[in-house]
């Protein structure tokens, strides 16, 4: 069936034990991958789950947690909630996850309690905002960071692991040595202030693994959170690639359902479209236009690179990607498969649509 995801399970492992060096054995950090970018497919779980390197697994979706806690936790992996928890999940949260990301003081008194509850010891590892300006106590605010880490150590069921930063994610500000300097200096104050050590100093994503490669990686950073640079091997700053690693790991295939000679230009009074937005034509003249079974519904379109490098994805609606075919080298027809590699965006929407089969190859 079609639209399909192959998932190369091998190409994913050795890209797992690339960032593994980099991270831990280059840089001296613990490992945590992110599971959400696969949607917590358990066959890439269970690789993840089973990798001696890695020491975290974290996701941003709860219920993505709880189909792989048991799994996690009988492999010495501790799990990890990415995303500040809402309210309305606290229980699940306290249930499955054994370290959650906050940032307001309300959220981590409800754990407290609900922890209390359920006999548990709950981590949380407070967000520092270094000025990309999505979650986080604001970085220049540090009687607020304080006085929030002074009411945590007084809680019996909550334990303060440490801090963290999430950079390039909203603002698009990459991470360097100056602005994680900042994270690292505040750790080591926090430290010296109440006496204590933070297990974790998390430096971000896959946007600041850049950093150790040119060694300017702070000292004290101990942690990062890898998502796409182990999925698609990518350094998510400057898009590079990182050595060792490959970003063919995921296939999209998607079967021809229409293949005619149209004009390239819609004729009529151009409005919106499907979804409010107004599109622009190139004219090309007539040309051979083929129809893919997949659309903005389960892919991401600007995501997408045609392996068939001589054809052109024009636009498409729901259900539906137009492509120009006309230069191509293949004599499609109507059945054919025509396959594509994947973007960050386009894994994300595929892997969690249900419309889209999945093969693994091994």
């Amino acid at each position: 069936m079609y639209p399909k995801l192959i998932i190369d399970l091998k190409k994913l492992n050795s890209n797992l034990d690339a960032v593994a060096k980099i991270t831990k054995e280059d840089g001296n950090c613990s490992l945590m991958i992110v599971t959400k970018g696969l949607c917590a497919d358990p066959q890439m779980v269970k690789l993840v789950a089973e990798h001696k390197s890695v020491d975290f697994m974290a996701d941003s979706r709860v219920k993505n947690i709880a189909t792989y806690a048991d799994l996690a936790r009988k492999n010495g992996k501790k799990t990890v909630l990415l995303r500040l928890p809402m309210h309305s999940e606290i229980e699940e949260v306290v249930k499955y996850v054994d370290l959650s990301f906050n940032s307001e003081i309300s959220t981590i008194r409800l754990l407290n309690e609900e922890a209390a509850r359920q006999k548990k010891l709950h981590k949380v590892l407070l967000m520092i905002d270094l000025g990309d300006l999505r979650e986080g106590l604001f970085y220049k605010e540090e009687a607020l960071i304080f006085n929030t880490i002074e009411e945590i150590l007084k809680m019996s069921n909550v334990e303060f692991y440490g801090i963290g930063v999430n950079l390039t994610c909203y603002g698009a500000i990459i991470p360097k040595n100056d602005n994680l300097s900042i994270l690292a200096g505040l750790a080591e104050k926090i430290e010296k202030t109440y006496s204590t050590h933070l297990h974790m100093v998390s430096g971000g994503n896959s946007s600041s693994i850049y950093l150790i490669g040119k060694g300017e990686l702070p000292k004290g950073i101990n942690n990062l959170r890898l998502g796409e640079a182990f999925l698609l091997g990518n350094d998510t700053a400057y898009g590079a690639k990182l050595p060792g690693t490959t970003g063919d790991t995921l296939t999209l295939e998607a079967q021809i359902v229409e293949l005619q000679k149209k004009p390239s230009l819609p004729i009529g009074e151009v409005g919106v479209d499907a979804f409010g937005q107004k599109p622009y034509y190139e004219d090309r003249g007539i040309i051979k236009r083929a129809i893919i079974g997949i659309g903005k519904q389960d892919t991401d379109l600007d995501s997408m690179t045609p392996i068939d490098e001589k054809i052109d994805i024009l636009g498409g609606s729901s259900d539906h990607t137009i492509l120009d075919v006309t230069k191509s080298d293949t004599e499609y027809k109507v059945g054919d498969i025509v396959s594509f590699e994947l973007g960050y965006g386009g894994m994300l929407k595929t892997a969690t649509s249900p419309y889209v089969e999945k093969e693994y190859r091994k």
